[in-house]
């Protein structure tokens, strides 16, 4: 509230929170424009095309995970063993990075789907849209829900186009009920709810607009997130009621009990593979077809018991050299891998029509920084599966150092940190992974954030 003028004009915090309640007299802001696509007559559904991302923290331990050979007859590190059985579905590829993120440590996570530029102090920011929001625009009208955001420790990946966080579901038995639940009021109970909430919303949209008018500059950018935010949740209202004569998948009552179990992180595998299970019965059911997870907390998450592991991910992150921080670190990298090959073994195994639902379904896996120790955020852990039907080809390491570098070696220590540190092609940018995916789900954009175009090396 700093930033009012006091000596003019003054309000009061009851005026201001009445007045942001929201708007239909509000100017058009850019996450304005997605009533059009969730209009309350749905569009015809059209062909599934689905993403998945999945975040992991703090990188990994660079000098085991290396692969060593580009192309088609490379070999899997050690982490990386138990994706052998997918080799035909999977693309490994090095030396990726954000331009814009280079040399900072803070908010890797916040930017992985978005390559924003982040203040190097680690303070507050405004972020840009995510590229699955980008993909739900064009898929989501076929499906109840647009996307989903989920995080089994941390927060969500998804941003909107103003930059604003779209919180995730941590709760899986919450998760469960969204998508599957059957709602505890009658149709006509929710029809009549929904209705009241858009009216309390078309009341206040006078004094929204006229408060507005009246805040300085930082104070309106702040209520306009605010309105934005609440603005997503008339739109969530539209689309809720645009679905209410269409009902949810049945699910039978062993999968129900199945899925809605009480679990915790003291059963780290099973906790993890029930968020996985969860997200492809979102899939065959064909209830939302993009999905963010957050895997682990940048900050304090990733201990796995079940190994033996009771550090957090970034704790052992910061393994200053040490021999077994660095034995462990590699631990938590293959278990972390071991579980994408459990969710890409459960979408291999369920089929959509004719073909697995893996052929329909990009997932891409990987982090936003490479080696944590000092925070070097180059040759970021990229690990892209499925989206045969999307027009993805694998079998192969894509690699963009060795045509510079030669061959890697590990042995020097200081010489591969580099590599995880700078990039060593300045053209090599998650951009043009995220755009590459986006075309695939037919967005229609020729570039996203910095990219310098799609990488013709995973297209057919």
């Amino acid at each position: 509230m700093s930033n009012f003028n006091m000596n003019r004009w003054h309000v009061n915090r009851r005026q201001l929170l009445r007045g942001a309640g929201v708007s239909l007299a509000l100017p058009l802001l850019n996450a304005m424009e997605l009533p059009t696509l969730y209009a309350a007559s749905r569009p015809a559904s059209s062909q599934p095309k689905r993403s998945v991302f999945l975040y992991i923290p703090n990188g990994v331990n660079t000098l085991t995970w290396q692969i060593q050979q580009a192309g088609a007859d490379y070999q899997f590190s050690d982490p990386m063993k138990s994706l052998e059985r997918h080799r035909n579905d999977v693309t490994p590829i090095s030396g990726l990075h954000h331009p814009m993120v280079l040399g900072k440590h803070h908010n890797c996570d916040k930017v992985w789907l978005t390559g924003a530029n982040v203040p190097s102090d680690g303070g507050a920011f405004r972020n840009t849209v995510s590229a699955d929001q980008l993909m739900a625009e064009v898929q989501g009208p076929s499906t109840r829900f647009a996307s989903v955001e989920l995080a089994i420790e941390g927060h969500s990946l998804a941003w909107s186009k103003d930059g604003i966080p779209i919180p995730a579901e941590r709760n899986t038995r919450v998760i469960f009920n969204r998508l599957f639940g059957v709602e505890k009021q009658s149709k006509s109970e929710v029809r009549r709810r929904l209705n009241r909430r858009g009216s309390i919303l078309d009341a206040v949209a006078e004094d929204a607009s006229r408060v507005q008018r009246k805040l300085g500059t930082e104070d309106r950018s702040k209520l306009e997130e605010y309105l934005t935010a609440v603005r997503q949740v008339e739109v969530r209202t539209t689309r809720a009621e645009s679905w209410l004569d269409v009902p949810k998948p049945t699910i039978q009552p062993q999968e129900e009990a199945r899925l809605t179990r009480k679990l915790d992180m003291s059963q780290v595998t099973e906790y993890y593979r029930l968020f996985f299970d969860l997200m492809v019965l979102a899939l065959r059911t064909d209830s939302t077809r993009v999905i963010t997870c957050m895997i682990c907390s940048e900050s304090n998450g990733g201990a796995i018991p079940d190994i033996g592991i009771s550090q957090t991910r970034h704790g052992l992150s910061h393994h200053n050299g040490d021999p077994e921080q660095l034995r462990r670190l590699t631990a938590t990298d293959t278990f972390l891998v071991e579980q994408y090959s459990y969710f890409l073994d459960q979408l291999k195994s369920h089929y959509d029509d004719d073909q697995p639902l893996l052929d329909t379904t990009q997932v891409l896996w990987g982090s936003g920084m490479a080696y944590g120790h000092s925070h070097g955020n180059a040759n970021l852990p990229t690990i892209l599966a499925g989206g045969k039907a999307l027009g993805l080809k694998h079998g192969q390491h894509v690699d963009f150092n060795l045509p510079k570098i030669g061959q890697y070696d590990v042995t020097n220590t200081d010489g591969h940190y580099r590599i995880c540190s700078r990039p060593v092609d300045g053209n090599a940018r998650l951009s043009n992974l995220l755009l590459t995916m986006l075309q695939r789900m037919d967005v229609e954009v020729e570039q996203f954030q910095d990219s310098v175009g799609p990488i013709s090396e995973i297209v057919t």
